[in-house]
């Protein structure tokens, strides 16, 4: 229990971590996304397809795989006092840890795929971009309902219990709230910046919590008898 703790108190450090490699490599360092032509697209991913490649290892691949042992160690940490909203929490975050695992092998698959067709026919490698895209937007870009639910449903449980601290259990039901709404194509830009926000303050937090709580259970303080 203590090492799953701990464990997942260091995931959720990673969580907010890769957010933050994320918001810079993609939006400050390679823009991918503001480039609206596919076949540019395309040409951009070329000049520096080492540099996506890996920054998809860690803010998906990886990301993924920590969210796992982020997801069991909530569970094994909330189930005593609300065991069934508990389980269609970790449901969703462990559904959510294989969408994002398998949005990033996708992405970097794709790309290699239109990277290497560029050389031949730039006009086909953008067109099959557009089909990869489509399909990525689909998985995990155009909205963040999956993990906005599994962090309402995982929060919810948490005030219920009375595990963690209410203001970061609150946080998360906002957080949450944000990923679901963004599922409005409307509204989705907005939320979807306001979960992504959001959730590095409450994976922070919460492993920092996480930790100093495994740190207690390891070091008790002394007991003194009179």
């Amino acid at each position: 229990m203590k090492s799953l703790q701990k464990m997942g108190g260091i995931a959720a450090l990673y969580e907010a971590a890769a957010y933050i490699v994320g918001m810079i490599g993609f939006l400050t360092v390679v823009d991918v996304s503001s480039v609206a032509d596919p076949v540019k697209k395309v040409a951009l991913m070329a000049d520096n397809l080492a540099f996506l490649y890996i920054l998809h290892l860690i803010v998906y691949v990886v990301w993924g795989i920590f969210m796992v042992v982020l997801a069991l160690a909530l569970y094994e940490r909330l189930k005593t006092n609300s065991p069934a909203i508990v389980q269609v929490a970790t449901t969703f975050g462990l559904f959510w840890a294989c969408v994002i695992m398998v949005s990033g092998m996708i992405h970097n698959a794709g790309m290699q795929t239109v990277v290497e067709l560029y050389g031949k026919d730039p006009v086909q490698a953008g067109t099959i971009w557009l089909t990869i895209d489509s399909v990525l937007r689909g998985l995990a870009g155009s909205n963040e309902a999956i993990g906005g639910i599994w962090l309402l449903l995982l929060s919810w449980a948490a005030l219920r219990s009375g595990e963690l601290s209410k203001i970061l259990n609150y946080l998360g039901v906002v957080v949450g709230a944000a990923g679901i709404i963004s599922l409005v194509p409307a509204l989705a830009g907005i939320f979807i910046y306001v979960f992504a926000l959001g959730q590095i303050v409450w994976f922070i937090w919460l492993g920092i919590a996480m930790l100093a709580k495994a740190q207690r259970r390891k070091d008790p303080s002394p007991v003194y008898t009179v």
